[in-house]
């Protein structure tokens, strides 16, 4: 199927081993699929170089952080290697945000105390280096909210967001788009379907979360698990067939669906990568004065970024 528009897939981890036999062929298809950019978020501190050498290899986009799934194994050491990357890094326009941080407060026999101060401290590393952040959301929405309000930083992603109307307000309150994505395709879940069709259009942002969160048509049940272990892997060729749930849900066309999206990537956040790809404003989907009344607060380059905080104080 031919999917009409530009894209930028804002979340997706490339440097997963379920790429490691045809990583350039999964950047190709995403590529003649109409996605122009990827942003890579790591996950640890051993996989930052990781994560920078593929945003460099395919001139991507990428994020620095530790994953609240990631704490327990973690130490003030790795927190050091963070500012110490964010600070060798901060003229790379490659770099966009700090993250994928946060909390998980689902997955059972995680230190919840242990996941909040790394990611208090990451906070404030992302307000030292004038970065937005990226955030797991997983039953954690009214947590994150609250030291987002202690600390506040330059906005950000709210990562798969799956959180109520009035959290999904709270964060586009402090700046934050909210990330969509295969779980839109799923007629049963009706929460995050209303909220992705309510919220200000200047809000959304599409990412896959690839290998993870596979589409409907991806998704195989416990029975098809059983019998072929494993679930389809998800990637980023599939971002415009997702966001074609979006579209229904919005009543739009998929090409507005790209447009407006995009935009909201471009606007604050892969603002460099979107010029060195010629897209400019028109394939943003954005004219002259919509682009200028949008609120930055995606992730953005530390540049524009750091204009911002100055233009503050």
């Amino acid at each position: 199927m031919h999917h009409r528009g530009v894209w930028i897939d804002t979340h997706c981890h490339l440097d997963s081993d379920d790429f490691a036999a045809d990583r350039d062929a999964v950047v190709a298809a995403a590529r003649a699929a109409g996605v122009a950019t990827i942003v890579l978020p790591a996950v640890d501190a051993g996989n930052f170089d990781r994560v920078r050498g593929l945003a460099h290899r395919y001139r991507l986009a990428y994020a620095l952080g530790i994953h609240p799934m990631c704490s327990g194994g973690a130490g003030e050491a790795d927190l050091a290697a963070l500012r110490e990357r964010l600070e060798a890094q901060r003229d790379d326009p490659r770099l966009v945000a700090v993250g994928e941080i946060g909390l998980d407060h689902f997955v059972p026999g995680l230190d919840r105390e242990r996941q909040a101060r790394f990611y208090a401290a990451q906070l404030r590393l992302a307000r030292e280096f004038a970065l937005p952040v990226i955030v797991h959301v997983r039953r954690s929405a009214d947590s994150l909210l609250k030291y987002l309000r202690q600390t506040p930083v330059v906005g950000g992603i709210a990562h798969a967001f799956n959180g109520s109307e009035q959290q999904a307000q709270a964060f586009i309150d402090l700046g934050f788009k909210l990330g969509f994505g295969g779980t839109l395709t799923f007629e049963r879940s009706l929460q995050i379907r209303r909220i992705a069709a309510s919220v200000p259009e200047t809000a959304l942002v599409m990412e896959t979360d690839a290998p993870d969160i596979p589409p409907q048509w991806l998704y195989k049940t416990a029975e098809q698990r059983e019998a072929n272990p494993g679930q389809a892997r998800n990637e980023s060729a599939e971002l415009p067939r997702i966001a074609e749930s979006l579209a229904e849900l919005r009543g739009w066309t998929t090409e507005h669906t790209a447009m407006v999206t995009s935009a909201n990537a471009c606007a604050g956040a892969v603002r460099h990568l979107c010029a060195e790809r010629g897209l400019g404003r028109a394939a943003c989907g954005r004219s002259r004065r919509a682009d200028a009344e949008l609120r930055p607060g995606l992730i953005s380059s530390a540049a524009e970024a750091r204009r911002r905080v100055r233009s503050r104080s």
